[in-house]
């Protein structure tokens, strides 16, 4: 029942956040041209490196839904510093993961994270455009076009406010959910096992070595796929442990952003010298930001939050706060309600189709560009993606393996279904 209890003052303290947060990711999504992401960044330049950076860092992507969305930028023309730089920045934070952070680990934190992420990301794609600056990449010489202007954006005078509006709040409640909530929830049952189960002083005997504690942090957290929002409650238990804030901020800065599947398919579409200076980036800024804040930054800055959520534990949390939870869950329990599966192809059941399998969907963002890729293969007269089912459904004339390269061109992998 401690886990239990853990979990539910977790997610109660989260919820107002969490909700303001997906509330504004929703705005950016419906409102912000995405040709602004694309407009900035060609040259192999210092500027396109920090512009990709400052583009990321708001963006709500997870380290699998990014990398689609960096294949699409580095088609439109984005220099491979610019697209490092992105694949690093984004993951890391997020409108809805910085007030996240804040509700949880406080302002410190809040404002530490995002800047770390926007410094890392343009060491990497500073690096990348130094030792790595190829502007013709034969992984990506496809016709296909993932051009995430695409859609609503590019033509807002023909909805209403009140229209982009509702497609703002079903893009924050709706598809966000499906992509966070699952990692969300893993991160909260994480967290209240740790924090129920682990005892207080676990990780002291790490205080006095910070390389000890990084590296053990590091050990875990690159391989691991753990979202920005999803692993706050995992560093704010493990530092009611003992673990350093320095440690903490390894873990939010290299778990969300790259884990085993993304490496490998950054190597795949980027090469391997390019993957290695996407790693060695993420590695040594973790290294360096988690010793500079453990070191040169005062220790009662991220104590104190910890102080005040155990003293908000004993006084147990407001009617607002209940209310914030019961609509979160609202929302998470209708993202992942059974008979959402099944509506994705019936109507594809009286044309020809053939369907294939793809590896590596993770969220809906995934699924999109996965849609976008196919569309624009030449002789594709209709498309579906199943996020659920792990499938494509494609009707028309279109090539086999033609379809198939533009699926792995993005960093996916397509086979035909047996069916």
């Amino acid at each position: 029942m401690n886990i239990l209890s853990e979990i539910w003052f977790l997610l109660c303290e989260m919820s107002p956040f969490l909700l303001l947060g997906f509330m504004l990711a929703g705005l950016m999504h419906e409102f912000v041209p995405n040709t602004l992401y694309t407009r900035y960044l060609g040259k192999p330049s210092f500027r396109s490196v920090v512009l990709a950076a400052l583009f990321g860092v708001p963006l709500p992507l997870c380290s699998c839904g990014v990398i689609p969305t960096a294949m699409g930028i580095r088609r439109e023309g984005a220099s491979k510093g610019a697209t490092i730089s992105f694949l690093i920045a984004t993951p890391q934070t997020g409108v809805d993961s910085i007030i996240a952070t804040y509700s949880l680990m406080g302002l410190p934190f809040a404002v530490i994270r995002p800047v770390v992420a926007l410094l890392t990301a343009i060491f990497g794609g500073t690096l990348c455009n130094a030792l790595d600056n190829d502007n013709v990449d034969d992984n990506l010489n496809l016709n296909a076009n993932l051009n995430a202007n695409d859609g609503k954006k590019s033509t807002p005078t023909l909805s209403s406010s009140s229209k982009r509006l509702r497609r703002a709040f079903a893009y924050a409640f709706g598809e966000m959910m499906e992509d966070i909530g699952k990692w969300l929830a893993v991160g909260l049952v994480v967290a209240g096992i740790i924090t129920a189960a682990v005892p207080d002083s676990w990780f002291v005997v790490f205080q006095d070595n910070t390389l000890y504690s990084i590296l053990f942090v590091l050990l875990f957290s690159i391989p691991m796929y753990l979202c920005a929002t999803g692993s706050i409650p995992i560093a704010m238990a493990l530092m009611l442990k003992g673990l350093t804030p320095g440690a903490a901020l390894v873990l939010l800065m290299a778990g969300p952003a790259c884990n085993a599947a993304s490496i490998l398919v950054v190597g795949k579409v980027l090469g391997k010298r390019t993957m290695l200076i996407y790693l060695v980036s993420i590695v040594v800024g973790a290294i360096v930001f988690g010793f500079g804040i453990d070191h040169l930054l005062p220790r009662e800055w991220f104590n104190a939050p910890i102080s005040h959520y155990a003293a908000c534990h004993e006084e147990g949390v407001g009617l607002f706060s209940y209310l914030c939870t019961a609509f979160l869950l609202a929302c998470l329990v209708r993202a992942f309600w059974p008979w959402k599966q099944g509506h994705h192809h019936h109507h594809h059941a009286e044309s020809a189709c053939t369907i294939y399998r793809v590896e590596g969907m993770n969220c809906n963002h995934c699924a999109e560009n996965v849609r976008k890729a196919i569309a624009a293969v030449e002789g594709v007269e209709q498309v579906e993606v199943s996020l659920h089912e792990g499938t494509a459904s494609v009707a028309g004339s279109a090539k086999e393996e033609e379809i198939m390269q533009a699926v792995e061109s993005i960093g996916f992998k397509a086979s035909k279904s047996p069916d």
